[in-house]
């Protein structure tokens, strides 16, 4: 495994600016930001946090002070900020070609359907469509849905995050996230395996996955009994981290099939390794989709989405189509070198034992700090839900809006969800080490001490 390094250089800091002189730029900035930004691009922190540079494990801001990043972006940066064997393809391919669009045929466009098709489950998912984001690569994946079955109808789950299109947002069951007229006919929500907090009241595994079992009603009540499709995330990213048992996805999918629906596995958080050993999260379910969408650490950072498909799946896709931008040279050249990264590295065992030290550390903070109720997640996508009380389980936003900003002060970045805003979210690059995840509970355990 390539390693990052320890800790930050000093040349990082000694190049930078007086703290005053940062510190006025800085201000400066955001209220540029707020001119001339939509004000609903929303920030973590009272004071907006202004990142200058980054490198492996570590952002800085302009002063030159280093953060601690285990959130990556949103769970993008999969192989550390700045990755100089990603960078050094990109930068050869930009001396090269940047842009044709897919009206021809280019090399690094096809080099990475081809390995992709490698690495899907039993490698029967051959055929991809390449876009710029996991919005787009669920846009694509509900149509092709659609036109393979010739039914329209969609079940998406409840606490569920698809992106900000219109129809994603449709999909999305998040209020939070649902703007505009964001309520389209034809979608159905289904119960979310959310064991924490159970809709029925029960307990794993003495529940017998009741809300599993629940679809077939769903289908039968709410749809024509007809359904083209269930699009889910195997770990649901904006609504926790919420982890299903291993029964869930196999009971669904099979009843969604039985309905004559394709089940859609979307990874746009959860592949590429992140879960550990896998390259699928929903291969930890034994479960073999039909469409898969991803985005987010396939090009650590570059704007590239992909729905990949069974080859009869695609073809049932009738007439002309195209994706300007998607599957341009530059990203599909980053995201074939991030996946060489991640193989030559071993990344995919890393993210499986480090990701269990990490749980580790997190359990051992849950014992220690009575305001984390649950810690769940799959390697290195681990998260915390924080309550008021462990027996009550009363959400905790403002407690965890509050440990955010300790967190800053700790110069430890972590990310937050959750249907209440009470989980925080953690997701690093899936190259660190042991040593890394000792200094981030340090520092996440001085950040819970309020």
């Amino acid at each position: 495994m390539s390693s990052l390094r320890s800790e930050p250089k000093a040349a990082a800091a000694s190049a930078a600016p007086a703290p005053s002189d940062a510190q006025a730029f800085d201000d400066a900035l955001v209220l540029a930001d707020r001119a001339y930004l939509f004000p609903a691009v929303f920030h973590y922190f009272r004071q907006p946090l202004v990142i200058d540079h980054a490198k492996d494990q570590f952002c800085y801001d302009r002063a030159g002070n280093a953060y601690l990043d285990f959130f990556g972006g949103i769970v993008t940066v999969s192989v550390g900020h700045a990755n100089a064997q990603v960078n050094a393809a990109i930068k050869a391919q930009l001396d090269k070609l940047t842009h044709v669009s897919t009206c021809f045929v280019t090399e690094p466009q096809v080099r990475l359907a081809e390995t992709v098709a490698g690495l899907t489950p039993q490698r029967k998912l051959t055929r991809s469509f390449f876009t710029n984001s996991g919005t787009e690569a669920n846009e694509t994946a509900i149509l092709a849905a659609r036109l393979y079955t010739g039914a329209s109808e969609i079940i998406a789950l409840r606490h569920s995050y698809h992106g900000r299109s219109a129809l994603a947002m449709g999909l999305t069951a998040h209020a939070n996230w649902k703007l505009g007229p964001a309520l389209l006919p034809g979608i159905v929500h289904a119960h979310n395996a959310y064991c924490y907090r159970c809709p029925f009241g029960l307990a794993y595994p003495d529940c017998g996955l009741r809300c599993a079992h629940d679809l077939e009603e769903l289908i039968q009540t709410s749809t024509s009994g007809r359904v083209a499709a269930m699009i889910a995330e195997p770990i649901q990213g904006v609504g926790g981290f919420i982890t299903p048992p291993k029964e869930y996805f196999p009971i669904v999918a099979g009843i969604v099939r039985k309905h004559g629906g394709l089940f859609i596995s979307d990874e746009v958080q959860t592949a590429w390794g992140r879960l550990g050993g896998n390259w699928f999260g929903i291969e930890k379910w034994g479960v073999e989709p039909d469409i898969i969408t991803s985005a987010k650490g396939l090009g650590n950072g570059l704007p590239i989405g992909i729905t990949i498909a069974r080859p009869e799946i695609a073809e049932a896709w009738k007439g002309l189509t195209i994706s300007t931008f998607g599957g341009n040279p530059i990203a599909t050249t980053a995201a074939r070198a991030v996946l060489e990264f991640i193989e030559q590295n071993r990344l995919r065992e890393n993210a499986e034992t480090t990701g269990a030290y990490l749980r580790r550390k997190l359990l051992e903070l849950q014992e220690k700090h009575t305001r984390i109720g649950d810690v769940r997640g799959m390697g290195l996508l681990q998260a915390l839900e924080l309550v008021r009380d462990r027996q009550t389980k009363e959400p905790a936003p403002a407690e965890t809006n509050q440990l955010l900003e300790r967190c800053r002060g700790e110069r430890l970045l972590v990310g937050k969800g959750g249907l209440y805003g009470n989980v925080i979210r953690i997701s690093p690059p899936m190259n660190i080490s042991p040593s890394d995840v000792d200094e981030f509970a340090r520092r996440l355990d001085r950040a819970l001490a309020f």
